[in-house]
């Protein structure tokens, strides 16, 4: 998978980086859902600037969505007899 990073100032001036940033094709059903969720994140930094310079996306979206959604979004592969 493919991810991307995104930086920017905040509205206090602050430098920010997003990091973690799935790309996904238009037809893949979970598009739409990183996207809202991204602009959720990038507004909520911009207008609060809670002192981190750094954010990861995945950690992002592990807190705000179910379990087996983020596993398919991300397609962890369990190993087995930990190989």
């Amino acid at each position: 998978m493919i991810l991307k990073t995104i930086e920017f100032h905040t509205a206090k001036g602050q430098r920010v980086k997003i990091t973690d940033i799935p790309v996904l094709e238009e037809d893949n059903p979970f598009h739409f859902s990183v996207q809202i969720r991204l602009q959720i994140l990038v507004n909520k930094v911009y207008n609060q600037g809670n002192g981190k310079e750094t954010h990861s996306f995945r950690n992002y979206l592990k807190k705000v969505l179910k379990w087996p959604d983020y596993e398919k979004l991300f397609k962890i592969n369990e190993l087995k007899n930990n190989a």
